[in-house]
């Protein structure tokens, strides 16, 4: 997943600042490091050198300067051109893009009650002023005019896409609404952006507040040695001494807890925290999913649409609700099917044991474990032992270099946010500097659960046409190094560094002309396609055969291994793809609805939307709502969470070419590189797609890559 920080047109009014603070603003720009031009190597920020009181002023000063580049543009006495309009607003903002992308990046990796302080002020004030852009009349007449008269004019690809884009993101914004009606939607997004910062606090919070404590060392039996070395460092850190293990949320304490622990009470007091996280208490998410509900439900009738799904499927390759939830659905059917299936398997492995109980959803992870060691001899705690992190990274990085020629030099020296960072100087094969790649790969508690790309630096054009690289970063949850191995990661964590790092190669290669394409800045239905192809490369034996090696002896990872986990490479997928297809139906429910009054009881809405579907009773959603940050954290993935089995059409698709030309071939990766990595979203995402493919996809190739096609 990618995170975007609040800086595009969209969301509620603002004054301008008395001329006193201004001058205080300037006399304070001379010692904040986000208002001067850092010195530092590729322009990385100074992150030693910021300090929490840097950020509004610098946020302030930010706003204030776009403003005045804002009403430059509407001033211009001559004709709207693409140059003086369209390029001119892309190139605005640098300072507010500047402090914004440190800030948000590092409330959600570097938390704080001071950020948290900042926050609550920050995100308002950006969510106001980008009302106050995309209703402003005048800038909206100039872009009105270039949509109008696009046919005349003699325009690239990108630049008309670029106008046309503009133009939707203003009516979208509410730029055609009367000025009673623009006033309800700054309420609404003002109301939206609080609500978010308050569903995130909860969440994290929650999060953080929830640990089991084990002082029955016999209760973790079957637990990987690595998990009960973590468990009892993490006892140690809170001061609970010898004798004691603590297990937390985070995924790499939660899962193997689930996929390995012989003690099914404590699996279920783990599943059951998990699922029911942010729904009680203090932090309590369902009043706040009501309100979020509300406010969207009537932002979208504001804006002309039947419900918030038709909204947020409008804007990009769906285009209808109806359009994604027909692709679920044809996911879902045989998903479902192999679900039946592999209950049938984990409970004649609870027969055959004589358990005497049914399977139900917190036995699920630990039999699906017991089946797969049954059938393929695969034993996921030595497989763990070839896939060291800095194993993986170097797994990451070898693929990026057959594939696009591209080279990872560390850079020991370079400013970063935390001493677990590691920043990387990307070269292309010609020696050129392509980008800065940081990577941030464990838990913390100052850092939100999950994984996601994001950047300290758009890619840019300059007026003397040369190129502005990006600084572009990965942030995981990994499983940590204890005191006597490195971090050994899951399968699924392998899966996830390649998943991020293809985000990162589409930010970092982009060659788009405009900002506002460059990059991730694409249909958000297309934006996982470069992330979820890479996945691909991860267990492709000719890769692996370079980079997983035996954290103790250095062996390579053994043939007879690799058989085994090619012959598993589907075990399981009916319950992944159930839990995950069922999220992302289960959010389109949430926006498909039309009106109500604020009371939704969140866990009965969750039943019916089960039934309805005809989910098995031993499959929960992939997110329970009160913690589904992705859809109430903010509105990146809101009505949008089918973006991942969408994406995953065009990755399979696409992938089949690479199995079918070579997995290295030099031509098919030129062809992927610069129609998805380089072109951004200077052109129709469909259009690139069949332009590497040679045809449209269909859902056949998923299907099979899942193990689900009949």
């Amino acid at each position: 997943m990618k995170l975007t920080a609040l800086l595009t047109l969209g969301a509620a009014a603002l004054t301008l600042p008395p001329a006193t603070q201004a001058v205080d603003m300037e006399q304070h720009s001379r010692s904040n490091p986000l208002m001067q031009p850092y010195t530092t190597p590729y322009e990385i920020p100074p992150f030693e050198l910021i300090s929490i009181d840097d950020y509004l002023p610098a946020i302030k000063e930010g706003i204030s300067r776009q403003k005045k580049e804002i009403a430059a543009i509407v001033a211009n006495p001559k004709k709207p051109t693409f140059e003086n309009t369209i390029e001119a607003l892309d190139k605005t903002g640098d300072l507010l893009e500047r402090a914004m992308l440190v800030f948000s990046s590092l409330d959600e990796t570097m938390s704080t009650p001071e950020m948290v302080k900042v926050a609550e002020e920050a995100y308002p004030m950006t969510s106001v002023w980008a009302d106050e852009m995309s209703m402003n009349p005048g800038l909206f007449s100039r872009v009105k005019y270039l949509y109008d008269n696009r046919e005349k004019m003699n325009l690239t690809t990108a630049q008309r896409r670029a106008i046309e884009d503009r133009y939707k993101s203003f009516t979208r914004n509410g730029a055609l609404l009367s000025e009673g009606d623009q006033a309800k939607l700054k309420e609404l997004n003002s109301e939206l952006t609080d609500l978010y910062l308050q569903f995130n606090k909860n969440l994290l919070n929650a999060t953080n507040g929830f640990s089991i404590v084990v002082d029955d060392e016999s209760r973790l039996a079957g637990l990987p040695a690595s998990s009960v070395a973590v468990a009892s460092e993490e006892a140690t850190s809170r001061g609970l001494g010898q004798g004691k293990w603590v297990f937390t949320l985070h995924a790499p304490s939660r899962l193997p807890l689930l996929q390995y622990a012989a003690d099914r009470e404590l699996r279920r007091q783990m599943y059951e925290g998990y699922t029911t996280l942010a729904s009680s208490g203090d932090y309590d998410n369902r009043p706040v999913i009501n309100k979020i509900i509300k406010a969207r439900i009537a932002k979208a009738k504001l804006l002309g649409f039947d419900n918030y799904a038709a909204y947020m499927t409008d804007n990009v390759m769906a285009k209808t609700v109806d359009n994604a939830e027909n692709l679920l659905m044809q996911i879902w059917r045989p998903a479902v099917k192999r679900v039946r299936e592999e209950v049938a398997d984990m409970q004649e492995i609870v027969d055959s044991e004589g358990g005497g109980f049914t399977i139900a959803p917190w036995d699920y992870y630990y039999y699906a474990e017991k089946v797969r060691q049954k059938k393929y001899a695969l034993d996921e705690d030595v497989v763990r032992q070839y896939f060291a992190v800095d194993s993986v990274r170097k797994g990451i990085f070898t693929m990026a270099e057959r594939l696009y020629g591209v080279h990872f030099n560390e850079m020991p020296d370079a400013p970063k946010y935390h001493p677990e960072v590691n920043v990387y100087d990307v070269t292309d094969s010609n020696g050129d500097h392509v980008a800065v790649f940081m990577t941030d790969y464990f838990p913390r508690t100052s850092k939100r659960q999950g994984a996601w790309m994001s950047i300290f630096k758009e890619a840019s054009t300059k007026a003397d046409g040369t190129s502005d690289r990006p600084i572009v970063y990965n942030v995981g949850n990994f499983s940590k190094p204890t005191a006597d191995t490195p971090s050994l990661l899951t399968l699924d964590e392998v899966e996830t560094m390649f998943h991020e790092f293809g985000h990162g190669l589409h930010g970092m290669l982009t060659r788009a002309r405009y900002k506002c394409q460059a990059g991730t800045n694409v249909d958000r239905d297309f934006v996982e396609l470069p992330s979820q192809i890479h996945e691909h490369w991860a267990l492709e034996p000719e890769l692996l055969k370079e980079y997983a090696h035996h954290y103790k002896t250095g062996e390579v990872i053994p043939d007879s291994l690799i058989a085994k986990l090619d012959a598993a490479s589907h075990h399981n997928q009916g319950f992944v793809t159930t839990e995950l297809a069922g999220a992302a139906l289960l959010d389109l429910y949430w926006g498909k609805l039309t009106e109500t009054d604020g009371n939704i009881d969140v866990e009965a809405f969750e039943r019916n939307v089960a039934e309805t579907l005809g989910m098995p009773a031993e499959v929960q959603f992939r997110y329970r709502s009160p913690y589904f940050k992705h859809i109430f954290g903010s509105d990146g993935y809101a009505s949008g969470y089918y973006t991942y089995l969408w994406a995953e059409v065009l990755d399979t698709d696409g992938f089949e070419l690479f199995k079918e030309k070579g997995i290295f071939d030099p031509e098919t990766a030129r062809a992927f590189r610069e129609n998805v990595l380089e072109a951004g979203g200077s052109e129709d995402p469909m259009t690139l797609f069949v332009r590497f493919r040679g045809h449209q996809p269909t859902p056949a190739a998923l299907l099979r890559n899942r193990g689900l096609a009949e």
